[in-house]
């Protein structure tokens, strides 16, 4: 008679645990809103830039001068944030790409809105 074989014993499957990374929420809330402080300065910097477009339109009668002054701004951005000693180092290349649409979007709306009829006659 055969001998039957005998079954080898399946090693135990290892088994996956997740184990989420270490989490530091006063971290995680300092760049955050070190983030909106930055900003807020990119909202107000916009709007005195929209006004300073606006007033070299009006002595030049050239559009190109006021769009000029607007992407140079754009360019310098990250040195007129050293010098107001904000630290560029934290923060994320997606956040500033971000101020800087928000700050080129609200100086043109503020130089558009300023070109209008209440405001230039």
């Amino acid at each position: 008679m055969a001998k039957k074989r005998r079954r080898e014993e399946a090693e135990p499957e290892e088994t996956y645990e997740f184990t989420p990374p270490e989490f530091d929420e006063r971290e995680f809330l300092l760049k955050d809103l070190y983030g909106t402080k930055v900003l807020m300065v990119a909202a107000v910097l916009a709007i005195i830039m929209g006004i300073l477009a606006f007033c070299l339109h009006r002595a030049t009668d050239i559009y190109a001068v006021g769009l000029l002054l607007l992407f140079l701004t754009i360019v310098a951005f990250k040195q007129i944030l050293g010098l107001l000693k904000f630290r560029i180092d934290l923060m994320d290349q997606k956040t500033l790409i971000g101020n800087y649409i928000l700050f080129l979007f609200l100086a043109l709306g503020v130089w558009i809105i300023l070109l209008n009829p209440p405001f230039s006659l």
